[in-house]
Protein backbone atom coordinates (compact mmCIF):
# COMPACT_ATOMS: atom_id res chain seq x y z
CA UNK A 1 0.00 0.00 0.00
CA UNK A 2 3.08 2.17 0.74
CA UNK A 3 4.09 1.96 -2.83
CA UNK A 4 0.93 2.28 -4.36
CA UNK A 5 0.17 5.47 -2.79
CA UNK A 6 4.11 6.80 -3.44
CA UNK A 7 3.16 5.90 -7.44
CA UNK A 8 -0.08 7.59 -6.76
CA UNK A 9 1.08 10.90 -5.98
CA UNK A 10 3.38 11.10 -9.01
CA UNK A 11 -0.06 11.90 -11.03
CA UNK A 12 0.15 15.24 -8.74
CA UNK A 13 2.40 16.19 -10.66
CA UNK A 14 0.19 16.50 -13.82
CA UNK A 15 -2.98 18.25 -11.87
CA UNK A 16 -3.24 21.90 -11.70
CA UNK A 17 -5.91 22.16 -9.68
CA UNK A 18 -7.27 19.60 -9.20
CA UNK A 19 -28.39 12.16 -13.40
CA UNK A 20 -30.14 13.56 -15.79
CA UNK A 21 -29.89 15.34 -18.90
CA UNK A 22 -30.22 19.75 -18.66
CA UNK A 23 -30.13 22.20 -20.61
CA UNK A 24 -27.04 24.35 -20.86
CA UNK A 25 -27.08 28.09 -19.04
CA UNK A 26 -28.89 30.58 -20.69
CA UNK A 27 -26.63 33.64 -22.45
CA UNK A 28 -25.70 36.38 -19.77
CA UNK A 29 -28.60 38.32 -18.94
CA UNK A 30 -28.83 41.73 -19.60
CA UNK A 31 -27.92 44.20 -16.77
CA UNK A 32 -31.18 45.51 -16.38
CA UNK A 33 -33.09 42.03 -16.56
CA UNK A 34 -35.24 41.86 -13.50
CA UNK A 35 -34.04 38.86 -11.46
CA UNK A 36 -36.68 37.26 -9.61
CA UNK A 37 -34.80 35.76 -6.67
CA UNK A 38 -35.10 32.34 -5.52
CA UNK A 39 -35.38 31.43 -2.14
CA UNK A 40 -34.23 35.00 -1.17
CA UNK A 41 -30.85 34.35 -3.21
CA UNK A 42 -30.34 37.54 -5.24
CA UNK A 43 -26.18 37.04 -5.62
CA UNK A 44 -23.50 34.44 -5.69
CA UNK A 45 -19.86 35.22 -4.21
CA UNK A 46 -17.33 32.93 -5.65
CA UNK A 47 -13.86 31.58 -4.73
CA UNK A 48 -11.86 28.92 -6.10
CA UNK A 49 -9.62 27.40 -8.71
CA UNK A 50 -9.93 26.11 -11.65
CA UNK A 51 -13.09 24.22 -11.24
CA UNK A 52 -15.02 27.26 -10.92
CA UNK A 53 -13.15 30.11 -12.80
CA UNK A 54 -15.35 32.17 -15.45
CA UNK A 55 -11.94 33.98 -16.87
CA UNK A 56 -10.13 35.08 -14.53
CA UNK A 57 -6.79 33.58 -15.23
CA UNK A 58 -7.55 34.45 -18.72
CA UNK A 59 -6.92 38.37 -17.98
CA UNK A 60 -4.31 37.09 -15.81
CA UNK A 61 -2.18 35.42 -18.41
CA UNK A 62 -2.29 31.85 -18.38
CA UNK A 63 0.97 30.34 -19.03
CA UNK A 64 2.69 26.74 -18.82
CA UNK A 65 -0.37 24.03 -18.93
CA UNK A 66 -2.67 26.48 -18.50
CA UNK A 67 -1.85 28.49 -21.63
CA UNK A 68 -4.59 25.94 -23.36
CA UNK A 69 -7.18 26.25 -21.66
CA UNK A 70 -7.70 29.72 -23.39
CA UNK A 71 -8.38 29.37 -26.50
CA UNK A 72 -10.48 26.49 -28.59
CA UNK A 73 -11.17 23.20 -28.24
CA UNK A 74 -12.27 25.25 -24.77
CA UNK A 75 -15.61 26.62 -24.89
CA UNK A 76 -16.61 24.97 -28.16
CA UNK A 77 -19.84 24.07 -26.33
CA UNK A 78 -20.61 27.43 -25.57
CA UNK A 79 -19.41 29.18 -28.97
CA UNK A 80 -16.14 29.84 -27.93
CA UNK A 81 -13.27 29.64 -24.87
CA UNK A 82 -13.48 32.24 -21.82
CA UNK A 83 -11.29 31.00 -19.78
CA UNK A 84 -13.41 27.94 -18.60
CA UNK A 85 -11.66 24.76 -18.37
CA UNK A 86 -14.18 23.20 -19.97
CA UNK A 87 -16.04 22.43 -23.37
CA UNK A 88 -18.37 24.92 -21.82
CA UNK A 89 -19.98 25.73 -18.95
CA UNK A 90 -19.13 24.79 -15.24
CA UNK A 91 -21.12 24.06 -11.74
CA UNK A 92 -20.96 27.49 -10.68
CA UNK A 93 -22.77 28.39 -14.16
CA UNK A 94 -25.73 25.84 -13.71
CA UNK A 95 -26.26 27.12 -9.51
CA UNK A 96 -26.41 30.79 -10.85
CA UNK A 97 -28.86 29.57 -13.56
CA UNK A 98 -31.04 27.37 -11.18
CA UNK A 99 -31.25 30.53 -9.26
CA UNK A 100 -32.63 32.74 -12.18
CA UNK A 101 -28.81 34.50 -11.69
CA UNK A 102 -26.95 35.91 -14.69
CA UNK A 103 -23.73 33.78 -15.06
CA UNK A 104 -21.08 35.36 -12.73
CA UNK A 105 -18.33 37.53 -14.35
CA UNK A 106 -14.68 37.44 -13.33
CA UNK A 107 -13.56 40.07 -11.00
CA UNK A 108 -11.18 40.45 -13.47
CA UNK A 109 -13.54 41.98 -16.24
CA UNK A 110 -13.04 45.52 -16.23
CA UNK A 111 -17.03 47.03 -16.84
CA UNK A 112 -18.85 43.94 -16.12
CA UNK A 113 -21.97 43.81 -14.05
CA UNK A 114 -21.35 42.47 -10.85
CA UNK A 115 -24.98 43.20 -9.27
CA UNK A 116 -25.81 40.12 -9.01
CA UNK A 117 -22.60 38.34 -7.85
CA UNK A 118 -18.69 38.38 -8.73
CA UNK A 119 -16.41 35.14 -9.15
CA UNK A 120 -13.11 35.49 -7.74
CA UNK A 121 -12.09 32.16 -8.95
CA UNK A 122 -8.54 31.54 -10.44
CA UNK A 123 -7.09 28.69 -12.14
CA UNK A 124 -3.85 27.03 -10.58
CA UNK A 125 -4.98 29.37 -7.20
CA UNK A 126 -3.84 27.91 -3.89
CA UNK A 127 -5.58 27.56 -0.56
CA UNK A 128 -2.09 28.91 1.50
CA UNK A 129 -0.59 32.14 0.07
CA UNK A 130 2.77 32.06 -1.92
CA UNK A 131 4.82 33.24 0.60
CA UNK A 132 3.96 30.91 3.02
CA UNK A 133 4.10 27.66 0.55
CA UNK A 134 7.86 29.30 -0.25
CA UNK A 135 8.36 29.10 3.09
CA UNK A 136 7.99 25.26 2.54
CA UNK A 137 10.17 25.65 -0.18
CA UNK A 138 7.12 24.94 -2.39
CA UNK A 139 7.05 27.27 -5.93
CA UNK A 140 3.49 28.60 -7.32
CA UNK A 141 3.58 28.60 -11.09
CA UNK A 142 0.52 29.55 -12.39
CA UNK A 143 -1.01 32.12 -10.41
CA UNK A 144 -0.51 34.57 -6.94
CA UNK A 145 -4.20 34.66 -6.54
CA UNK A 146 -4.35 32.60 -3.41
CA UNK A 147 -7.89 32.62 -1.68
CA UNK A 148 -6.13 35.41 0.47
CA UNK A 149 -5.99 37.73 -2.39
CA UNK A 150 -9.06 36.72 -3.55
CA UNK A 151 -10.74 37.62 0.02
CA UNK A 152 -8.86 40.86 -0.18
CA UNK A 153 -10.13 41.69 -2.90
CA UNK A 154 -13.52 40.64 -1.87
CA UNK A 155 -13.32 42.93 0.58
CA UNK A 156 -12.18 45.89 -1.72
CA UNK A 157 -15.31 44.97 -4.13
CA UNK A 158 -17.44 45.32 -0.98
CA UNK A 159 -16.08 48.25 0.70
CA UNK A 160 -15.97 50.53 -3.33
CA UNK A 161 -19.52 49.33 -3.63
CA UNK A 162 -21.38 49.76 -0.32
CA UNK A 163 -22.07 52.80 2.39
CA UNK A 164 -20.96 50.50 5.39
CA UNK A 165 -20.62 47.37 7.09
CA UNK A 166 -24.14 47.49 8.12
CA UNK A 167 -24.78 47.50 4.01
CA UNK A 168 -22.22 44.60 3.79
CA UNK A 169 -24.13 42.43 6.19
CA UNK A 170 -27.60 43.37 4.21
CA UNK A 171 -26.33 42.20 1.15
CA UNK A 172 -25.05 39.11 2.30
CA UNK A 173 -27.54 38.35 3.87
CA UNK A 174 -29.56 37.97 0.56
CA UNK A 175 -26.59 35.91 -1.19
CA UNK A 176 -24.81 32.66 -1.53
CA UNK A 177 -20.84 32.52 -0.81
CA UNK A 178 -19.00 29.72 -2.16
CA UNK A 179 -15.81 29.11 -0.75
CA UNK A 180 -14.03 26.63 -2.63
CA UNK A 181 -13.08 23.87 -3.99
CA UNK A 182 -9.31 25.41 -3.55
CA UNK A 183 -6.44 23.68 -1.78
CA UNK A 184 -5.62 20.70 -4.20
CA UNK A 185 -3.08 22.49 -6.25
CA UNK A 186 -0.94 23.45 -2.63
CA UNK A 187 -0.70 19.49 -2.31
CA UNK A 188 0.13 19.47 -6.22
CA UNK A 189 2.58 22.39 -6.01
CA UNK A 190 4.38 20.66 -2.93
CA UNK A 191 4.82 17.38 -4.60
CA UNK A 192 6.43 19.10 -7.55
CA UNK A 193 8.96 20.25 -5.77
CA UNK A 194 10.18 16.94 -4.76
CA UNK A 195 9.63 15.25 -8.26
CA UNK A 196 11.93 12.49 -9.11
CA UNK A 197 15.28 13.58 -11.44
CA UNK A 198 15.13 13.57 -15.29
CA UNK A 199 14.60 9.99 -16.04
CA UNK A 200 12.60 8.48 -13.62
CA UNK A 201 14.31 5.75 -12.50
CA UNK A 202 13.32 3.62 -9.25
CA UNK A 203 15.97 4.17 -7.35
CA UNK A 204 16.98 4.74 -3.90
CA UNK A 205 17.54 8.93 -4.30
CA UNK A 206 14.04 8.77 -6.88
CA UNK A 207 12.05 6.69 -3.97
CA UNK A 208 13.45 9.07 -1.49
CA UNK A 209 12.35 12.45 -3.26
CA UNK A 210 8.99 11.04 -3.60
CA UNK A 211 8.32 9.75 -0.07
CA UNK A 212 9.49 13.11 0.53
CA UNK A 213 6.85 14.57 -1.59
CA UNK A 214 4.15 12.68 0.00
CA UNK A 215 5.26 13.44 3.56
CA UNK A 216 5.06 17.37 2.77
CA UNK A 217 1.89 17.23 0.96
CA UNK A 218 0.18 15.31 3.55
CA UNK A 219 1.85 17.66 5.87
CA UNK A 220 0.17 20.26 4.65
CA UNK A 221 -3.56 19.35 4.92
CA UNK A 222 -3.87 20.68 8.02
CA UNK A 223 -3.01 23.97 6.87
CA UNK A 224 -4.69 24.05 4.01
CA UNK A 225 -8.14 23.83 5.83
CA UNK A 226 -7.64 26.19 8.14
CA UNK A 227 -6.80 28.23 5.32
CA UNK A 228 -10.32 27.69 4.10
CA UNK A 229 -12.50 27.49 7.14
CA UNK A 230 -10.56 31.10 8.17
CA UNK A 231 -11.66 32.60 4.53
CA UNK A 232 -15.22 31.17 5.88
CA UNK A 233 -15.15 32.74 9.28
CA UNK A 234 -14.38 36.06 8.15
CA UNK A 235 -17.15 36.02 5.67
CA UNK A 236 -19.47 34.86 8.34
CA UNK A 237 -18.43 37.90 10.12
CA UNK A 238 -19.19 40.13 7.71
CA UNK A 239 -22.97 39.17 7.68
CA UNK A 240 -22.55 36.04 5.20
CA UNK A 241 -25.42 33.73 6.12
CA UNK A 242 -25.47 30.83 3.45
CA UNK A 243 -21.84 29.39 2.93
CA UNK A 244 -20.93 26.28 0.84
CA UNK A 245 -17.51 24.62 1.23
CA UNK A 246 -16.92 21.65 -0.73
CA UNK A 247 -14.43 18.85 -0.59
CA UNK A 248 -11.98 17.54 -2.99
CA UNK A 249 -12.52 15.44 -5.26
CA UNK A 250 -12.01 11.44 -5.20
CA UNK A 251 -8.62 11.84 -7.21
CA UNK A 252 -7.98 8.25 -7.71
CA UNK A 253 -11.42 8.15 -9.90
CA UNK A 254 -9.26 11.07 -12.56
CA UNK A 255 -7.97 9.92 -15.62
CA UNK A 256 -4.90 12.22 -14.96
CA UNK A 257 -3.72 11.01 -12.09
CA UNK A 258 -4.71 7.70 -13.00
CA UNK A 259 -3.02 7.59 -15.87
CA UNK A 260 0.31 9.40 -14.46
CA UNK A 261 0.59 6.04 -12.16
CA UNK A 262 -0.87 3.49 -14.58
CA UNK A 263 -0.68 0.67 -11.79
CA UNK A 264 -1.23 -2.97 -13.14
CA UNK A 265 -1.88 -4.30 -9.65
CA UNK A 266 -6.05 -4.72 -9.36
CA UNK A 267 -5.18 -4.62 -5.44
CA UNK A 268 -4.36 -1.10 -5.73
CA UNK A 269 -8.48 -0.19 -6.84
CA UNK A 270 -11.50 -0.03 -5.31
CA UNK A 271 -14.70 -1.45 -6.34
CA UNK A 272 -15.47 1.64 -8.87
CA UNK A 273 -11.92 1.15 -10.15
CA UNK A 274 -10.45 3.82 -8.77
CA UNK A 275 -7.19 4.10 -6.99
CA UNK A 276 -7.88 3.52 -3.53
CA UNK A 277 -4.52 5.32 -2.25
CA UNK A 278 -5.25 8.41 -3.49
CA UNK A 279 -8.91 8.99 -2.41
CA UNK A 280 -7.60 8.37 0.93
CA UNK A 281 -5.90 11.12 0.41
CA UNK A 282 -8.69 13.07 -0.99
CA UNK A 283 -10.50 11.57 2.06
CA UNK A 284 -8.07 12.61 4.74
CA UNK A 285 -8.43 16.36 3.84
CA UNK A 286 -12.35 16.02 3.33
CA UNK A 287 -12.29 14.77 7.10
CA UNK A 288 -10.30 17.47 8.46
CA UNK A 289 -12.05 20.21 6.25
CA UNK A 290 -15.58 18.66 7.79
CA UNK A 291 -14.36 18.70 11.52
CA UNK A 292 -13.51 22.66 10.34
CA UNK A 293 -17.21 23.05 9.12
CA UNK A 294 -18.74 21.66 12.21
CA UNK A 295 -16.68 23.89 14.26
CA UNK A 296 -18.09 26.67 12.35
CA UNK A 297 -21.90 25.90 12.78
CA UNK A 298 -21.20 25.87 16.57
CA UNK A 299 -19.92 29.37 16.69
CA UNK A 300 -22.42 30.65 13.63
CA UNK A 301 -25.44 28.83 14.16
CA UNK A 302 -27.87 31.12 12.85
CA UNK A 303 -26.11 30.50 9.75
CA UNK A 304 -26.43 27.64 7.02
CA UNK A 305 -22.79 26.50 6.78
CA UNK A 306 -23.07 23.59 3.75
CA UNK A 307 -20.95 21.03 2.95
CA UNK A 308 -20.86 20.34 -0.83
CA UNK A 309 -19.77 16.59 -1.03
CA UNK A 310 -17.55 16.59 -4.33
CA UNK A 311 -16.34 13.30 -3.69
CA UNK A 312 -19.60 11.11 -3.56
CA UNK A 313 -21.16 13.06 -6.11
CA UNK A 314 -18.25 12.51 -8.30
CA UNK A 315 -18.98 8.36 -7.02
CA UNK A 316 -22.25 8.71 -7.65
CA UNK A 317 -21.68 10.17 -10.90
CA UNK A 318 -19.57 7.28 -11.88
CA UNK A 319 -21.87 4.14 -10.94
CA UNK A 320 -24.82 5.98 -12.54
CA UNK A 321 -22.67 6.61 -15.45
CA UNK A 322 -24.41 3.69 -17.99
CA UNK A 323 -27.71 5.32 -16.62
CA UNK A 324 -27.77 8.72 -17.58
CA UNK A 325 -26.27 8.75 -21.13
CA UNK A 326 -22.40 8.28 -20.17
CA UNK A 327 -19.91 5.94 -22.03
CA UNK A 328 -19.64 3.64 -19.67
CA UNK A 329 -16.64 2.06 -21.22
CA UNK A 330 -14.75 5.45 -21.16
CA UNK A 331 -16.17 6.72 -17.31
CA UNK A 332 -12.45 7.38 -16.77
CA UNK A 333 -11.20 8.19 -20.41
CA UNK A 334 -10.44 11.95 -21.02
CA UNK A 335 -12.54 13.33 -24.46
CA UNK A 336 -9.92 15.48 -25.03
CA UNK A 337 -6.25 15.01 -25.38
CA UNK A 338 -3.91 12.60 -26.81
CA UNK A 339 -2.40 9.11 -26.10
CA UNK A 340 -5.09 7.06 -26.50
CA UNK A 341 -5.65 3.89 -24.23
CA UNK A 342 -7.68 3.42 -21.47
CA UNK A 343 -7.58 7.17 -20.12
CA UNK A 344 -6.48 9.17 -23.47
CA UNK A 345 -4.35 11.29 -21.38
CA UNK A 346 -0.38 12.41 -22.13
CA UNK A 347 1.09 15.63 -19.94
CA UNK A 348 2.98 16.31 -22.88
CA UNK A 349 0.19 16.76 -25.50
CA UNK A 350 -2.42 18.07 -23.06
CA UNK A 351 -5.97 19.46 -24.58
CA UNK A 352 -5.60 22.10 -26.84
CA UNK A 353 -1.98 21.31 -27.83
CA UNK A 354 -0.95 20.07 -31.32
CA UNK A 355 -1.35 16.39 -31.37
CA UNK A 356 -4.56 16.00 -29.34
CA UNK A 357 -7.65 15.79 -30.38
CA UNK A 358 -11.54 15.96 -29.22
CA UNK A 359 -13.69 13.19 -29.32
CA UNK A 360 -17.01 12.88 -30.88
CA UNK A 361 -19.67 13.19 -28.65
CA UNK A 362 -18.79 14.99 -25.53
CA UNK A 363 -21.66 14.58 -23.74
CA UNK A 364 -21.08 10.87 -23.39
CA UNK A 365 -17.78 11.56 -21.31
CA UNK A 366 -17.27 12.30 -17.62
CA UNK A 367 -13.74 14.18 -17.91
CA UNK A 368 -13.06 16.68 -20.64
CA UNK A 369 -9.55 17.26 -20.34
CA UNK A 370 -8.31 14.49 -18.34
CA UNK A 371 -8.58 17.01 -15.31
CA UNK A 372 -11.47 18.76 -15.36
CA UNK A 373 -15.23 17.79 -16.15
CA UNK A 374 -17.37 18.20 -19.57
CA UNK A 375 -20.20 20.68 -19.71
CA UNK A 376 -22.67 17.45 -18.93
CA UNK A 377 -20.51 16.27 -15.98
CA UNK A 378 -20.75 19.68 -14.63
CA UNK A 379 -24.36 20.19 -15.30
CA UNK A 380 -24.54 16.56 -13.27
CA UNK A 381 -22.64 17.14 -10.61
CA UNK A 382 -24.57 20.26 -9.85
CA UNK A 383 -27.42 18.34 -10.03
CA UNK A 384 -26.83 16.00 -7.38
CA UNK A 385 -25.22 18.33 -5.16
CA UNK A 386 -28.15 21.49 -5.12
CA UNK A 387 -31.15 19.21 -6.09
CA UNK A 388 -30.26 15.64 -4.70
CA UNK A 389 -28.86 16.39 -1.61
CA UNK A 390 -25.29 15.59 -1.81
CA UNK A 391 -24.37 19.50 -0.99
CA UNK A 392 -25.58 19.10 3.26
CA UNK A 393 -27.31 21.11 4.91
CA UNK A 394 -29.29 22.59 1.62
CA UNK A 395 -27.64 25.56 1.02
CA UNK A 396 -30.79 27.17 -0.98
CA UNK A 397 -34.30 25.30 -1.07
CA UNK A 398 -35.54 25.49 -4.78
CA UNK A 399 -39.59 25.66 -5.54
Amino acid sequence: MARILLAAFVALLVVVSPCHERPAPAPQQAAKEKVVAVDGITAIYNFGDSLSDTGNLLREGATGMLQHTTGLPYGSAIGGATGRCSDGYLMIDYLAKDLGLPLLNPYLDDGADFSHGVNFAVAGATALDAAALARRGVAVPHTNSSLGVQLQRFKDFMSANTQSPEEIREKLAHSLVMVGEIGGNDYNYAFSANKPVAGGARNIYNFGRMATGVAEAMALVPDVVRSVTSAARELLDMGATRVVIPGNFPLGCVPSYMAAVNETDPAAYDANGCLAALNLFAQMHNVLLQQGIRELRRSYPSATISYADYFYAYVRMLRDAGKTGFDEGARTTACCGAGGGAYNFDMDRMCGAPGASVCARPDERISWDGVHLTQRANSVMSDLLYHKGFASPAPVEFP
